[in-house]
């Protein structure tokens, strides 16, 4: 029964049979066997089907939500089980935004390292793509913003993000951020939180900016563009601290206003808890700013 009720959350994150089967690395027929046996099971129709996939039945909305809960009961029991004979062994999927990249280590680093059975999966995510994946089981906790996800998943604070303006020169001091509005900007893409917040505190600043002639989702991309001398990117404390920036390059902090917000560990709001995602839990009190 767990599979295929796995098999069929895949399904309804997938939206097709056909990649629905290929990430869970089954053939399709297998895959569509599981649903019809799973709706067999239950007594109702999970899938509304046509000449392809057309969404969930209302009755299979309400079955997907008992199932997240089912699959979590599992694995969490799965995971109790295997720190019964490893110690904490569990592997956790842990979606990040990419502004915390370089700095996500501070917490994994000395997770493994305390708890050497255990493995992590970090993927590169929106704020937005983190709470959907949490939602689905998808992912098992994320490291995003906690503006606005705190209220609606539990948080650990893990540090302040701070901005920094990135170009060429050697005055390395701060600047103002309509100052740097004067710069001719490349920036993040603006379906990136980090780029919508940069254009409130820009706002907030009195500042008004052109649409940039660069956009990127892509820091490196930015950076490149940064490295000719024509550019200057706002980015994350984080990002120009974790990364080598160009030569003859400065990261300058900016103020007027002061911007911060704060970023952490997120996770659902579960009644159980695997043993692992505990651990992490617990590693994230400890290292927290």
């Amino acid at each position: 029964m767990i599979d295929k009720l796995e098999m069929f959350m895949i399904l309804a994150r997938e939206g097709h049979f056909g990649r629905a089967a290929a990430a869970y690395g089954v053939t399709q027929p297998t895959l569509s066997s599981a649903i019809r046996a799973l709706e067999q099971s239950l007594g109702v129709q999970l899938v509304m089907r046509g000449a392809r996939y057309r969404g969930l039945t209302p009755e299979g909305a309400r079955v997907l939500d008992h199932a997240r809960r089912i699959v979590g009961e599992a694995r969490a029991m799965q995971d109790e089980m295997r720190q019964a004979r490893h110690g904490v062994a569990g592997h956790l999927r842990i979606g990040v935004i990419p502004t915390a990249l370089p700095r996500v280590a501070r917490l994994t680093a000395p997770f493994l390292a305390r708890n050497t059975a255990a493995r992590v999966s970090i993927i590169s995510a929106s704020s937005a793509e983190i709470r959907a994946g949490i939602e689905a089981q998808d992912l098992d906790a994320g490291i995003t913003y906690l503006d606005a996800e705190e209220r609606r998943m539990d948080a650990v604070p893990l540090w302040t993000e701070r901005y920094r303006l990135v170009e060429r020169g050697s005055n390395a001091g701060p600047l103002t951020w309509a100052e740097a509005a004067t710069r001719p900007l490349c920036l993040l893409t603006p379906e990136m939180q980090n780029r919508r917040l940069i254009d409130a505190h820009l706002a907030e600043a009195g500042a008004r900016v052109a649409a940039p002639r660069v956009a990127s989702n892509s820091t490196l991309a930015l950076l490149a563009h940064v490295a000719t001398g024509s550019w200057a990117a706002i980015l994350a404390e984080a990002l120009s601290e974790g990364f080598s920036l160009p030569d003859g390059c400065v990261a300058r902090p900016l103020i007027a206003p002061e911007a911060s917000h704060s970023v952490g560990l997120v996770t659902g709001h579960r009644t159980t808890q695997t043993p692992s995602l505990r651990a992490l839990i617990d590693e994230a009190r400890r290292v927290a700013d």
